[in-house]
C-alpha cells in the first residue's frame, strides 16, 4: 500500500523528499515560535501584574498597628481586579467579584502564601493573579491583582494560525520550486537519453564528446559514449566474423558442390565414387573444424567487449615479441585508467607495429609507446630518440621506409597514431 504512495518519477522522489524535510523543518520552527511567544505574552502579563501590585501598595499604610489604606484620587483604577488583606483578612475587593468566586478563592490561597507568587485561573475566563506582600512597619499586608489573559491568548492563537498559513504557502512554494528546479536539472538527461537511443539504433559515429556540461552530465556524456562504442565495436565485430565465417566456408562448400557435379555428370567407378566421398567428407571435416573454433572462441567468455582490445597488454605483447637491439629499450604506457581500442588486439598489434618498427630502427637508446584518451577516441604515441625528420621530409614522413635525416627540432622525433572513435588509426609520424 505504501509503495503506491510512492512517486515512480525521480523528480516526483525528489520533490517528496524535499517536501518531508521542509515539513519537519516547518514544524520545529513554528513550535518553537510558538512557545517562545507564549512565554513572552506569561511574562508581559506578570510584568503587568507586579507594575499594579506596586502601584496599589503605595497606597497601604502599615507603619501602624492595623493596616490602613489610603483614600487617592485615582481609587477606581487601582482597586479593578485587586484585593487587599491583612493577613489572611480580606480588607478590600474588586466591585465586580463576589466572595465566593473563583477569582476570589484564588485570590485566598495566595494570600495564605508568604512571598511572591502566581497562579492561572481558567474559569468562567482565564485570568492571572499575583500576590505581593508589603511589610514597612509593624503590620504586614498583601496585594493581590489579576489580569485577563484572553487578550493575550487571542494574540498567541492569531499567531499560531498566522504561522500555520505560512508554513502551508511555504511548503507549497517548496514542493512546486524543487520539482521545477528538479525538472530543469533532468532535462538534459533525457535528451542525452534519448539521443544515445537514436544513435544506438543507427549506429551513428555521433558522440556527445566533451562538450561543456556539468560534472555530473559529463561523466554521464562520457559513460554513454563508452557504451556506444563498445556497441559499434561488437557489431562491427559480428559483421566481420559473418563475412570471415562465409568466406571460409565458401570453399569447403565449393568443392563439395563441383565433386557432386563432376559424379554425377555421368556413372563412375567404385574407385572414382570412394574418392568423391573421400573429398566431401574432407570438406565436411574442414567445416567441422572451423565451426568448432568459432564455438570453442564464443565460450571462452572473456572479459573484455567483443571487437574490443586492452590497448596496454596488446602494447606490452608487441614490444615483448620485438626484435629491438640490445642498445635499445621500448618501455609502454598509459596515462590514465585501463584503455581499450574498438578492434582486436591483432588489428591494433598490426596497426602499431610499422610506427614502433621505424622509431626502433632509427632509435639511440630508448622508445616510448604512451596510450591516452582523447574525446572521440584513444591516442597511441610512438616516441623515440633519433635524429627525427627534416622539415621539408614531414609530407613524405607518413611511411615508416624513408630514412631519418639529423635535425635539431627536438619535437620532431615523435612518432604517433590516432584513434578516433576507439578505432586506432595510423596518422602522420614525425
Amino acid at each position: 500500500m505504501f509503495s503506491r504512495l510512492v512517486p515512480r518519477t525521480l523528480r516526483g522522489r525528489l520533490s517528496l523528499v524535499a517536501l518531508t524535510t521542509a515539513t519537519l523543518l516547518m514544524v520545529v520552527l513554528t513550535v518553537a515560535f510558538n512557545t517562545v511567544i507564549r512565554h513572552r505574552l506569561q511574562h508581559q502579563a506578570d510584568d503587568e501584574l507586579h507594575t499594579r501590585a506596586a502601584a496599589v501598595a503605595t497606597t497601604i499604610d502599615t507603619s501602624g498597628p492595623t493596616v490602613r489604606v489610603l483614600e487617592t484620587s485615582n481609587d477606581q483604577l487601582l482597586d479593578t481586579n485587586v484585593w487587599i488583606y491583612a493577613g489572611t483578612r480580606l480588607l478590600e475587593q474588586p466591585p465586580s467579584t463576589t466572595a465566593h468566586s473563583t477569582l476570589a478563592h484564588a485570590a485566598d490561597s495566595l494570600a495564605r502564601q508568604d512571598g511572591t507568587h502566581c497562579l492561572t485561573a481558567e474559569e468562567p475566563d482565564p485570568a492571572q493573579l499575583c500576590s505581593l506582600p508589603v511589610s514597612d512597619g509593624r503590620s504586614t499586608a498583601t496585594v493581590v491583582t489579576a489580569l485577563d489573559l484572553s487578550p493575550y491568548r487571542s494574540s498567541a492563537a492569531t499567531l499560531l494560525w498566522a504561522s500555520l498559513c505560512l508554513d502551508a504557502v511555504m511548503l507549497a512554494c517548496t514542493y512546486l520550486l524543487t520539482r521545477l528546479a528538479v525538472g530543469r536539472a533532468l532535462r538534459p538527461v533525457a535528451t542525452m537519453t534519448d539521443q544515445a537511443t537514436q544513435w544506438s539504433i543507427v549506429a551513428s559515429e555521433e558522440r556527445f564528446g566533451a562538450a561543456r556540461r556539468p560534472t555530473e552530465l559529463a561523466r554521464l556524456g562520457a559513460s554513454l559514449d563508452a557504451i556506444l562504442d563498445r556497441i559499434r565495436a561488437v557489431l562491427r565485430h559480428e559483421q566481420q566474423l559473418t563475412g570471415e565465417l562465409s568466406h571460409e566456408l565458401r570453399t569447403p562448400l565449393s568443392r563439395i558442390i563441383a565433386e557432386l557435379d563432376w559424379w554425377q555428370a555421368r556413372p563412375r567407378s567404385a574407385a572414382e565414387t570412394e574418392a568423391t566421398h573421400e573429398v566431401i567428407a574432407d570438406a565436411a571435416r574442414s567445416m567441422r573444424s572451423i565451426c568448432d573454433t568459432l564455438l570453442n572462441d564464443a565460450r571462452k567468455g572473456t572479459t573484455t567487449t567483443p571487437g574490443t582490445a586492452e590497448i596496454l597488454p596488446a602494447l606490452h605483447r608487441l614490444a615483448a615479441s620485438l626484435e629491438a637491439p640490445v642498445h635499445v629499450t621500448v618501455d609502454a604506457r598509459s596515462d590514465s585508467v585501463p584503455l581499450e581500442a574498438g578492434v582486436q588486439a591483432a588489428l591494433l598489434e598490426r596497426i602499431v607495429s610499422p610506427l614502433l618498427v621505424n622509431a626502433v630502427r632509427y632509435a639511440t637508446s630508448h622508445v616510448t609507446i604512451t596510450a591516452s584518451r582523447e574525446p572521440g577516441g584513444v591516442r597511441i604515441d610512438v616516441d623515440d630518440d633519433g635524429p627525427g625528420y627534416p622539415s621539408r621530409s614531414r609530407r613524405s614522413s607518413s611511411s615508416p621506409a624513408g630514412g631519418p635525416t639529423p635535425t635539431t627540432d627536438a619535437a620532431e622525433r615523435a612518432s604517433g597514431c590516432r584513434s578516433r572513435d576507439a578505432w586506432p588509426a595510423p596518422s602522420a609520424v614525425t
